[in-house]
């Protein structure tokens, strides 16, 4: 693994930032919801910051991800705007997708992002057609296909790195596994060794703790820069967890999980005051700084909602555009 030196403190901030900016925007997705406030459901990325963050500042703005049904956090850590998205949550003719794709649809392609997917491991073709496309057109493109642990039993998955294993695409499959495909605890869904899946296809694969941003970035910007070599495709496997239920009306979760398993990721692991410590215990910031940071992000999220609500929905005329292409 090539060596990458650690990201220097401007580079830090800008990711606590970002991580602090899904968390506000998961808090302030949930509250619409229990306000009767959006449209159907959502699947709250809260827990699980550190994965996206820390691949996504691997990135460049041409490169490009697919997302899935809990993918807020890939959005916005690859530079979705606040107002757009809950536009898109809301259903309203600013959002992303003119509100016509809602939570679960929300994608942005001048910043790389080809689009959420509600179909477990849905996205695994189109990432790897995208990173095919790069390297047929010589690009140094790298796409990375976000998907939970509950994909692993979609054959889609194996089939498309199979191929892109064949063709030495520039890929990166990044597993967030964060124990529970819905309601089912991985151990009793997925046998085996889990990197051992893509490593059958003699797929490099990692494994690292998604609750620190840093290991994680690290990790991430190695394979980036390898797979633009062409010597990808990669597999990580990222140990993480959802704070929240399945979705936001998954509330009574004590028959899949415990309250005691739920308080020890959020009391020992949470991926955000793991790094705060961190950037404290270096002198990058102190208490105030990021304290600071956290207004500032909570108030932009406000104004977005507040923004949002206000804006218009899609004039009735326009139900059947944007639904196929020409």
């Amino acid at each position: 693994m090539s060596k990458r030196k650690t990201p220097g403190a401007a580079e830090q901030l800008r990711m606590y930032r970002q991580m602090v900016a899904i968390r506000s925007f998961e808090d302030n997705a949930n509250q619409l919801y229990l306000d009767a406030k959006m449209p159907g459901l959502t699947h709250m990325y809260t827990g699980q910051e550190a994965v996206a963050v820390g691949i996504c500042e691997a990135l460049n703005r041409e490169d490009q991800i697919t997302s899935t049904h809990r993918g807020h956090g890939h959005c916005v850590a690859k530079g979705a705007e606040f107002k757009a998205m809950f536009c898109e949550l809301l259903g309203k003719a600013e959002g992303y997708c003119r509100g016509k794709g809602g939570s679960m649809h929300i994608a942005d392609q001048d910043n790389g992002n080809l689009g959420a997917n509600a179909i477990v491991g849905g996205s695994a073709g189109i990432a790897t057609g995208a990173a095919l496309s790069a390297k047929q057109l010589g690009n140094e493109r790298v796409t990375v296909c976000f998907f939970g642990d509950g994909a692993l039993g979609q054959g889609l998955l194996y089939e498309v790195m199979n191929m892109a294993a064949l063709w030495h695409l520039p890929v990166i499959y990044a597993c967030e596994n964060n124990h529970y495909g819905e309601y089912t605890h991985v151990s009793e869904m997925a046998a085996g060794s889990l990197t051992g899946r893509a490593e059958a296809f003699g797929i490099e694969a990692h494994e690292v703790d998604g609750q620190d941003v840093l290991a994680v970035n690290k990790l991430a910007s190695s394979l980036v820069a390898r797979a633009r070599k062409g010597e990808g495709p990669f597999f990580m496997l990222l140990d993480t967890y959802r704070y929240h239920g399945h979705h936001v009306g998954d509330i009574n979760r004590a028959y899949y999980r415990s309250r005691d398993e739920e308080s020890e990721w959020k009391e020992s692991r949470d991926p955000i005051r793991l790094f705060s410590d961190k950037l404290i215990e270096q002198g990058i910031a102190d208490q105030a700084a990021l304290e600071a940071i956290d207004a500032e992000v909570q108030r932009e999220a406000r104004e977005a909602v507040d923004y949002a609500l206000q804006a218009a929905y899609p004039p009735v005329a326009e139900v059947d555009q944007h639904v196929f292409a020409d």
